[in-house]
């Protein structure tokens, strides 16, 4: 799946969205980006590693000589970008600085670049303004290819089989912290690289929607939110939300659930090519205001995912761009009274005619014996 992830025309669009928007250069440290343009997953060192992106010359890639084997045996080293090792006593700054155009006027540097790095470019570079490369990406990185849904829909499986365990891990008397620590374990287990959060919201703990894991134990009658999301070999991501109780839970509870699953549901079935994506926040927002739930839903309805958990586009209200195939996004509507919550959410990707759930574990709270 690598070559068809990271293929070597992404370079050649990479360089025209450069030139279009009028830079001179585009330069991307590790991170995201880089490993969007390359497949290179490099590590994020005090020593500078950058992908540098002329618009009107060859892409040449940065590196501490220490770093050049990993860079050749990366997807990077397939995509016949030349490789520039410098070394300990060498200025790395000044080497980039000096293979672009001595009257280069702007550069975008990326989004996670480290503060550092970007004041030494500046010095490097003192006639050239700066502008953050998410912008001129973002277009790209939005839609999605097939292959990246592939990845997408390998994330969703792997993040579903864990959630299918979840009932073995909730006990009465155990703990959020012991349970966080079960599905950690089970998120490497079912095929990720690493575990990007957990959260086990018991009780009043399941109003916070970022709950941190406590030492809260969990009792008889509680309903609990678990929100779970790591990241695939593929550097793609997961990212689910489900809702189990131990035992049958409050009738209050059931009563805004129902309105939740509608909410989320009617979300879901507004999402299409040309859709907005306000039009898909309030599709769902909507029935919970009608409901008498309105103040207890605060957050966004989604938020883009890919080779991060938090991309655009976010489905927000105030959003007016059109949705287009390939965008891939969560929608996860929540209720929150304060007593406990709800929240409901699925990875779906746009289509030219609707859309395609990466989740498929049941939507209804999932009951504990």
């Amino acid at each position: 799946m690598t070559k068809e992830l990271y293929p070597r025309e992404r370079l050649a669009q990479v360089r025209r969205a450069a030139d279009e928007a009028g830079l001179g250069a585009l330069l991307l440290t590790p991170g995201p980006d880089l490993r969007y343009v390359t497949g290179y997953d490099a590590l994020p060192l005090e020593r500078l590693t950058c992908l540098v992106v002329p618009a009107d010359r060859d892409p040449f890639l940065v590196v501490p000589r220490l770093e050049l084997p990993a860079a050749r045996e990366s997807p990077a080293g397939s995509l016949g970008v030349e490789l520039v090792p410098w070394d300990e006593t060498d200025d790395p700054f000044a080497l980039v600085a000096a293979r672009l155009p001595r009257d280069v006027a702007k550069v975008a540097v990326a989004d996670r670049m480290w503060a550092v790095m970007a004041l030494r470019f500046r010095a490097a570079l003192p006639g050239a303004e700066q502008v953050a490369a998410g912008g001129v990406l973002r277009e790209l990185r939005m839609r999605k290819s097939a292959a990246e849904v592939a990845a997408l829909r390998e994330a969703g499986a792997a993040i579903d089989r864990v959630h299918r365990a979840i009932p073995g891990f909730l006990k009465p008397g155990r703990t959020e912290r012991e349970v966080g620590r079960d599905i950690a374990d089970a998120i490497i287990a079912e095929g990720h690289d690493g575990v990007d959060f957990v959260i086990v919201g018991s009780g009043p703990n399941g109003a916070n929607p970022h709950a941190e894991l406590s030492e809260r134990v969990i009792r008889p009658g509680e309903p609990v939110v678990v929100d779970i999301g790591g990241t695939m070999p593929s550097g793609y991501c997961s990212d689910s939300t489900r809702n189990y109780c131990v035992g049958e839970p409050p009738a209050d509870y059931a009563a805004y659930y129902d309105v939740l699953r509608e909410a989320q549901e009617a979300s879901c079935r507004a999402v299409r090519a040309g859709a907005t994506p306000e039009a898909v926040d309030a599709a769902g927002r909507d029935i919970i205001a009608a409901a008498g739930y309105g103040g207890h839903f605060f957050h966004r309805t989604g938020h883009g995912i890919g080779l991060e958990t938090h991309e655009d586009p976010y489905i927000v209200a105030g959003n007016t761009e059109p949705l287009a195939p390939g965008m891939a996004f969560s929608i996860e509507p929540g209720i929150y009274p304060g007593a406990h919550g709800a929240r409901i959410e699925d990875i779906v990707v746009c289509t030219q005619d609707g859309f395609e759930r990466m989740n498929h574990t049941p939507r209804e709270t999932v009951i504990v014996d």
